[in-house]
């Protein structure tokens, strides 16, 4: 344990002391190779039974820019970034500066103390561990590329030392990553106990523990955009059209590794079809054809992606065809922030393409609901018949997450909707492709071939009468588009509806919120509610918005909205769709390309109730939150 004095005589603070209970974040170069080791440090930690959220932050480039990798230990089971660093490892030092920065008072600084450093790069509120990363690497690799990988393995077994991580777990690990390279098991597994055994020679563990626990019980540890494609298997998809773009990309690889298992014959022919698009037009463009042709589709992108997309979004919205986009958002506008989270596409995806659009948007907040929610927009595209969005962002995407196993279940029936029969047809049955018969404002259609003379396909992008036939009469046009907005009202019956989280004791205040900052969200109303703050809270999870969103609002005095964009995207929808006063919504927004943090929610809604409450005394109102 490094000296509880500075040089100068005066105390420290003790050392931060917690078991299960701590977060943990790496500085590392990118493409230096520590994003294994950084993961191998997470999941040995989840391997000994302990929930951790991980998230990496990393740049655009290939390589040379800073990367951070943060570890939130929770034995607890928060799974939403904390906010604040208890052990940093700051290895870079183009950023060491604004990392140590990060420590809180009484934590841990771990560096490579192979060369000497000046006072002054460190802190005297904080306890310094040194180990000689690279001069042990230096001395046990004569390869300059095997010093800096194994470095990155070097340190995590000093820090198992220092924090109690098992070194069998991290073992078994070793070999699960390697069975097929059984050298490398050996290598890595030597540079593991070249950094554990320095420590254990030369350091005493530190306040920070981990000890075995069974808190993460059967979970799994997976990205979003993974479980996004593995529901787009589950929900019948056959077809993927796409075109890179971070962070959308690892959707299509997904897809494309579980349709080979799930989607490939015992002979090697292939029930799928994904094509790589020349850009994003073609891509949405292909799939809007495969709509048409009955096949269920997808394509995944970001912002960027959508902008482009705009036609032919509007294209299926109003010749009524089946579409499903997954939209994993990050930082715009422009290019933006590729690499950097935000819920900023909202308002985007909900009035894509010009005219009169308004479209249906799924909203998961994690990766279990990316499987279910993924799945269910190709039901929900087939029985609308119409685009529906399942909006990720790069937090939920590109990070692995603490969730319940999935749940495939053989006797799950696809809904394809209102489709006519060839023996319907023959039967003589009615069939006007645009004729509201059900007074749901859904028209029946046929699938192309379903019958060689009745009932036609026929689809049109031009305004047209309930039959298909073109036409350009004011009548028809309108009774056209009131049929539309018929039908997205039917969908607010259809889609997820909200989660609701009461408080403890009757109150007056209500938050709102969506998507990846569920997590974080719901530690901070814990954290409120033992201060005394009692908040009652609905997780949105789809657009168009239930009555039950709206009775919501009207129920309280005042509704904080929080969520990740700068213009109060949500608050917008909210107003633009309910009529809701501006007045009655206060907005809590956070967008500076991390994913929120809890202290940040308690922060901002603590200060909004206090001045609510200093308003109210001042006022002479009774305020019963």
């Amino acid at each position: 344990m490094p000296d509880t004095l500075t040089q100068g005589g005066s105390a420290k603070p003790a050392g931060l002391a917690a078991v299960n209970d701590f977060v943990v974040k790496f500085a590392n170069v990118n493409g230096s190779g520590s994003a294994s080791a950084n993961g191998l440090f997470a999941k040995a930690i989840i391997r000994m039974g302990v929930p951790v959220a991980a998230r990496n932050i990393f740049p655009s480039n290939i390589q040379g820019l800073p990367t951070w990798y943060e570890v939130r230990v929770s034995g607890a089971g928060h799974l939403g970034r904390r906010g604040g660093v208890d052990l940093a490892v700051p290895l870079n030092p183009q950023t060491w500066e604004d990392d140590v920065k990060e420590i809180s008072p009484g934590g841990y600084l771990f560096y490579d103390s192979t060369k000497p450093l000046p006072a002054s790069k460190f802190r005297d509120d904080i306890h310094i561990i040194g180990v000689p990363l690279t001069a042990i690497c230096n001395e046990a690799y004569k390869i300059p590329r095997e010093r800096q990988l194994f470095k990155n393995i070097c340190y995590v077994g000093a820090l198992s030392w220092l924090i109690n991580i098992d070194p069998a777990v991290v073992e078994q690990l070793l070999k699960e990553e390697f069975a097929s390279k059984p050298k490398l098991i050996g290598a890595n597994l030597n540079a593991f106990n070249l950094g554990r055994d320095w420590a254990k020679a030369n350091l005493k563990p530190i306040g920070l523990q981990l000890q075995t626990s069974d808190a993460v019980g059967d979970r799994i540890f997976v990205e979003g955009n993974a479980a996004a494609a593995l529901g787009a298997v589950y929900g019948g998809a056959t077809v993927c059209a796409w075109y890179p773009i971070t962070p959308s990309t690892s959707v299509a690889e997904a897809f494309t590794g579980y349709c080979e298992d799930f989607r490939t014959n015992a002979d090697g022919t292939k029930n799928y079809a994904i094509v790589q698009g020349e850009d994003e037009i073609a891509s949405i463009g292909i799939v809007v054809g495969a709509g048409w042709n009955g096949a269920r589709a997808f394509t995944c992108t970001s912002g960027p992606g959508i902008s482009l997309m705009n036609e032919f979004i509007g294209l299926s919205y109003f010749a009524e065809i089946p579409v499903v986009i997954f939209d994993v958002q990050r930082g715009g506008p422009s290019t933006g922030m590729p690499t950097r989270t935000q819920q900023s596409d909202l308002l985007l995806a909900a009035y894509a393409s010009h005219g009169d659009t308004k479209h249906v948007l799924l909203l998961p907040s994690d990766p279990g609901e990316c499987f279910t929610m993924g799945a269910q927009a190709f039901d929900l595209a087939d029985r609308l018949q119409t685009t529906v969005f399942v909006m990720l962002d790069l937090d939920i995407g590109m990070q692995e997450w603490l969730v319940e196993p999935f749940k495939w279940d053989d006797a799950r029936r696809i809904d394809r909707g209102k489709v006519m029969t060839a023996e319907e047809l023959e039967a003589g049955k009615f069939f006007g492709r645009y004729t509201d018969v059900d007074g749901d404002g859904i028209p029946y259609r046929t699938w192309p071939g379903t019958h060689p003379n009745k009932g036609a396909y026929f689809t049109r992008g031009t305004s047209r009468n309930r039959l298909a036939g073109y036409s350009e009469k004011g009548i028809d046009y309108q009774d056209n588009m009131e049929r539309l907005l018929k039908k997205f009202h039917t969908a607010a019956a259809l889609v997820p509806a909200p989660v609701v989280r009461s408080a403890k004791q009757s109150t007056k205040i209500g938050a709102l919120y969506f998507g990846s900052t569920a997590p974080a969200m719901h530690e901070a109303l814990e954290t409120l509610e033992r201060q005394g703050h009692h908040i009652d809270a609905m997780r949105v999870r789809a657009f168009p918005f239930s009555q039950e969103v709206f009775d919501f609002i009207h129920a309280h005095d005042e509704i904080c909205v929080v969520e990740q964009n700068r213009d109060a995207q949500l608050r917008s929808l909210l107003m633009i769709e309910g009529g809701i006063d501006p007045a009655h919504l206060t907005s809590i927004l956070h967008y500076d390309g991390t994913p929120i943090t809890a202290r940040f929610l308690c922060d901002a809604i603590g200060k909004r109730l206090e001045a609510r409450k200093a308003t109210r005394q001042v006022t002479g109102k009774a305020d019963k939150q």
